[in-house]
């Protein structure tokens, strides 16, 4: 089965859906971000910040109690929710009862940026996704890594989410060496898609895109300055947001995977190649956006 690659002109021929009609922030697409832990306060804060960049309307932060005044402050365009923590400093998975009634009018959800303990997280997955119907998911970080296990709790959402991982993450999902990810990356997102019916990004120098169907796209986008801290979570934002305005998983993935590379070149454009932040990258998604064709 042949790769493809994602161009400008792919973005151009697949364009992504603009609101209709009379529109207000609730019809431009709503996205909650569940995550964070104490030492990692801010993913949380990247992912929201790139979902509104993306063209969301309206954006809810759930992350540890500690954090939401000082992120409620960071960023005034979000509605914060404060949740008990575990031991380890992430969300108490016996918070599920209390997120789920919110999740009801999203539409799509991110869970995991800044998240560190793999058993809390995909405790508090599972108990999400069990309890779901609806919205579209962004399964990142220890949200994605928990589920290792349960991979038919997303499956039950097939169609409607989207996996992140990187070399790392995929390994410990699918139980093999790292060795045999870096040795294979399409072969081993079309393995994770197979098994949880979601669109797997195996993100790396070429970033890979599986459908659940074993359709690959590639992209070779960008430069090795993305690599810092926080750049994984401004995709997985990024493609919170389009997810929330309406574009498929696939879709959402495809725009996602390049906008996030084309803000690292004009970032190095302007920066250097070294050395420009994670937090500079949602502010070029608009203009990306408007430039490749999804003007609003």
């Amino acid at each position: 089965m042949s790769d493809h690659s994602i161009t400008a002109d792919f973005l151009r021929r697949n364009p992504l859906p603009l609101p209709l009609g009379e529109v207000d922030k609730n019809s431009r697409g709503r996205v909650i971000v569940v995550g964070g832990n104490r030492e990692v306060p801010g993913a949380v804060l990247l992912a929201a910040l790139s979902a509104l960049r993306s063209g969301a309307g309206k954006v809810q932060i759930a992350t540890i109690a500690q954090s939401a005044l000082g992120l409620g402050l960071a960023i005034p365009e979000a509605r914060v929710v404060g949740l008990s923590e575990n031991g380890n400093g992430d969300i108490d998975p016996g918070n599920a009862g209390s997120i789920l009634p919110r999740i009801k009018s999203e539409d799509a959800l991110v869970l995991g940026p800044g998240m560190l303990d793999d058993e809390a997280a995909g405790t508090l997955a599972a108990a999400i996704l069990s309890g779901s119907e609806g919205p579209s998911f962004v399964l990142d970080a220890a949200a994605l890594t928990g589920l290792r296990n349960s991979p038919e709790r997303v499956k039950k959402h097939a169609g409607r989410v989207v996996l992140t991982p990187h070399a790392g993450e995929m390994a410990t999902f699918l139980d093999v060496p790292i060795e045999s990810i870096e040795a294979d990356p399409p072969g081993a997102a079309r393995r994770a898609a197979a098994a949880t019916g979601a669109v797997v990004i195996m993100k790396g120098s070429r970033t890979h895109i599986a459908s659940p169907q074993g359709e690959i796209w590639q992209s070779a986008h960008g430069n090795f300055g993305l690599a810092v801290s926080g750049s994984g979570d401004t995709l997985s934002g990024i493609i919170g947001g389009l997810l929330a305005r309406g574009a498929s998983a696939l879709l959402a993935a495809q725009w996602a995977v390049f906008m996030h590379g084309e803000a690292g070149d004009r970032l190095k454009n302007t920066h250097g190649l070294l050395g420009y932040l994670a937090s500079e990258i949602p502010t070029e998604i608009p203009r990306i956006m408007a430039d490749f064709g999804g003007k609003d």
